[in-house]
């Protein structure tokens, strides 16, 4: 079990301080807006209202004892920028940060934010490249010019072995795990001699201008 902060309880940082309790993981929500705090309460271990552009209404939290500090503050920019450096002030060593454009991005990294992440972009991304390859199932940007993809066999793959196929020399592209579906089985790292079925699913990590190329 880890301990986890979430600050800014909007529709991204409530999903997400509710998923991480769900797991198992002690959740502490923080937001200004005490009715979003009377929402979640139920929902995480501990629930505080307190304006985190304001050092003195963090300092009894004990921020810096969490594993993960997650700032989901998006819509001001200053006072994500002033939440992350009073974290700073207060000990907390690994931040992760929304940002809303690249500049904020900028911005957080140069602070020394460990993690920045985008969740809007990559919702976005995540349905483009679904609505461009109808046998992509999902798609989740992985560095820059680089996505991990869910994808149906497509009808050229069926039957071969995966050495037959070599999309690493290929494409560039790494088949990382085969879900099969009959039997269901979840194959991480399979071997070069696994043949492909048309039930399968394939999870494959590779340049995105390549995976585009598997058909």
């Amino acid at each position: 079990m880890k301990q986890f902060a979430v600050i800014g309880i909007g529709s991204y940082g409530w999903y997400l301080a509710c998923h991480l309790y769900e797991k198992g993981h002690e959740v502490l929500a923080i937001d200004m807006d005490a009715a979003r705090i009377q929402k979640i309460k139920s929902r995480v271990s501990r629930a505080v209202v307190a304006d985190t552009t304001d050092p003195e209404s963090i300092s009894g939290l004990s921020l810096a004892k969490m594993d993960r500090v997650v700032v989901c503050i998006g819509s001001i920019l200053s006072n994500s920028i002033l939440t992350v450096l009073n974290l700073q002030e207060q000990g907390v060593t690994t931040i992760m940060a929304k940002s809303i454009s690249e500049p904020h991005a900028r911005i957080l990294h140069k602070i020394g934010v460990d993690e920045v992440f985008f969740p809007e972009r990559d919702r976005a991304i995540s349905m483009a490249e679904r609505l461009h390859t109808p046998d992509m199932l999902d798609y989740l940007p992985f560095i820059e010019g680089y996505g991990i993809v869910q994808m149906a066999v497509p009808s050229s793959f069926i039957g071969k072995q995966l050495k037959e196929l070599n999309l690493i020399n290929r494409f560039g592209v790494q088949i990382m795990a085969i879900k099969e579906f009959v039997p269901e089985k979840m194959h991480m790292i399979p071997t070069a001699d696994f043949i492909l079925k048309e039930s399968d699913m394939m999870i494959l990590l590779g340049p995105d201008k390549n995976i585009d190329k598997i058909r």
